[in-house]
């Protein structure tokens, strides 16, 4: 499986056309504006999520709601493109005209500058519009439908809050996948920890209030993936190495880390490595799940829980970043676009659709994967293979 997104942030639309998906899936689009609509949501988020009303439609590799093994292509509209057609349409303009709107001042902590002199474009607006976070709704949409792949295999997944602004939610392994599921979606934060919910949306309303924006934790937590997926035998097979990669590479991501992660460092082996023990109903597991249901770089059969970290979005609205313009070269003071003050709870969605892709990609690599109900008793007999090693 792989998938290609395209579309800008205030063109027409965005486009993602997936590949590799097993044919003969059950697939409808409800499944996927299900996570549009929690990938908008969330407190601090700004105005462009007021604009816009994400759904998808289908216009490939869909019949009468199963796939068909051919190229998926899910289509989502910007509606604030009517406000942008001058300015993002296709066709050629004058050069000096003013309708273009040059943006020749790149904004800190952005991809503006680095974009500008890679491509060479004297105009940022060419960069920042691609590069934009509203791209993710593009990936959620390509996870969506992996995330659909893999319910049906008895695999769950659910992303949620763990830290905003230094402010942390406790621990909470006694709950389950479906508790997990259901407190993230009744919290404006998506946090599992009510202590702190109110808190940290003080601590959003504050930044907003003040111009600022703050960062934070998110975590997914899976359930289901049996062992072995995955591979120690080349560097690039190792899932947890690939989930990394894509983790990372959402808007925003600095750092990512799997079970205890960076704390390990700070402990003795006999603290971090996790015990093998065996059941004769469920076979071998391990006694704790330190290592985040990894070892080797695959999965463990435990349940996968992976951590990312969100810089504060750099767009600031009351304390612009001084930056220099390209034309001029005299320094000023970073121009400001629409931006939410937190985008950390609408994080959790993208990175739990994200790690979703991962996740059916390496399943659909190691099992027979052209036709849904091949993989699906493939797996079942694999987890019953390895419950009696």
């Amino acid at each position: 499986m792989r998938y290609l997104t395209a579309g800008e942030s205030h063109g027409k639309k965005l486009t993602t056309i997936i590949e590799g998906v097993p044919a003969r899936m059950p697939l409808v689009k409800e499944n996927i504006n299900e996570s549009l609509l929690r990938r908008q949501k969330g407190h601090g988020r700004g105005k462009r999520m007021q604009i816009e009303k994400d759904l998808v439609e289908i216009t490939s590799g869909i019949r009468h709601g199963y796939t068909l093994g051919s190229p998926i292509t899910l289509v989502i509209n910007n509606d604030d493109f009517k406000h942008w057609v001058d300015i993002m349409g296709e066709d050629p303009i004058e050069a000096d005209a003013k309708i273009r709107r040059v943006i020749t001042r790149p904004r800190p902590g952005h991809a503006d500058l680095n974009g500008a002199m890679k491509y060479g474009h004297r105009d940022i607006r060419n960069v920042l519009e691609r590069s934009s976070a509203r791209e993710t709704a593009a990936r959620v949409a390509a996870g969506a439908v992996a995330k659909t792949l893999l319910k049906q295999l008895d695999i769950e997944i659910s992303g949620y809050v763990k830290e905003i602004a230094g402010i942390e939610a406790k621990e909470v392994e006694e709950l389950s996948i479906k508790d997990r599921q259901t407190i993230s979606e009744d919290s404006p934060v998506r946090v599992l920890d009510k202590d702190v919910e109110q808190e940290m949306m003080d601590a959003i309303d504050q930044a907003k209030q003040e111009g600022d924006s703050i960062g934070g934790v998110v975590e997914v937590y899976v359930e289901g993936m049996p062992a072995g997926v995955g591979s120690y035998v080349h560097f690039d097979r190792k899932l947890d190495s690939r989930i990394a990669g894509s983790v990372v590479s959402i808007n925003a991501f600095k750092g990512v880390e799997f079970g205890l992660g960076f704390e390990a460092a700070k402990r003795n082996g006999s603290k971090v490595h996790d015990e093998i023990a065996w059941d004769e109903e469920i076979g071998y597991y391990r006694k704790t799940n330190r290592l985040g249901g990894f070892e080797g770089g695959m999965t463990t059969g435990m349940p996968i829980v992976v951590k990312g970290v969100m810089k504060p979005i750099p767009t600031l609205m009351k304390r612009p970043l001084q930056s220099v313009d390209i034309e001029t070269k005299e320094p000023f003071k970073a121009t400001v676009e629409r931006s939410d003050a937190c985008a950390v709870p609408a994080a959790a969605v993208v990175m739990e659709h994200v790690v979703a892709f991962e996740l059916a990609k390496a399943i659909t690599e190691q099992f027979p994967s052209d036709q849904f109900p091949t993989l699906k008793k493939a797996i079942d007999d694999y987890r019953e293979e390895i419950r009696c090693f």
